[in-house]
């Protein structure tokens, strides 16, 4: 019987600061079960697109993707901040709250053409994302899905990558 992986995600008032809901994904990743089932559940929506290649953001995006891209037999590309990656990279700055980031990948990570599912914990605002595809479109890759562990309905992240294919395994 699939389990609610609602169950597993932790709700923190106030954290990291006073107004703010923290959704925590620990308790999924320390359930073997619950982490298995969520990520089998990724693995039959990568199937299904046919990918190539898994990339995820720093760092969440490397506990949700990695184990995908090792079922699947495929390479992982981890999207990382500045000063994380040695050789030749690009880069995709975006916004946050306060100031800006910026993402990184190695230059010669996505081939022209390959279809990549991006991973993360969690879709927000969609601002990493959004940087994420940019860097993988931008070396010619194709992204065909993206996946989460959870999703915050209230900070419509989803309008920032509304022409990709969205998984979402649980909403709030």
């Amino acid at each position: 019987m699939a389990l609610n992986l609602k169950d597993y995600i932790a709700s923190y008032p106030d954290f990291p600061e006073p107004g703010v809901l923290f959704r925590d994904i620990s308790p999924l990743l320390e359930d073997g079960e619950a982490y298995k089932q969520a990520t089998n559940e990724i693995v039959d929506y990568a199937k299904k697109l046919n990918v190539d290649v898994v990339v995820g953001p720093e760092a969440r995006g490397f506990i949700v993707g990695c184990p995908v891209a090792y079922e699947l037999g495929i390479g992982f590309a981890p999207a990382r901040k500045k000063g994380k990656l040695p050789g030749k990279t690009v880069k995709e700055t975006y916004g946050l709250e306060y100031g800006q980031s910026a993402l990184y990948l190695h230059a010669d990570t996505i081939k022209p053409g390959q279809r990549v599912l991006v991973t993360d914990d969690l879709l927000a605002t969609g601002g990493t994302l959004a940087a994420t595809i940019k860097l993988i479109e931008d070396l010619g890759g194709k992204v065909v899905g993206t996946a989460f562990l959870v999703e915050l309905m209230d900070l419509h992240g989803r309008d920032k990558i509304k022409d990709y294919d969205i998984l979402s395994l649980t909403k709030f």
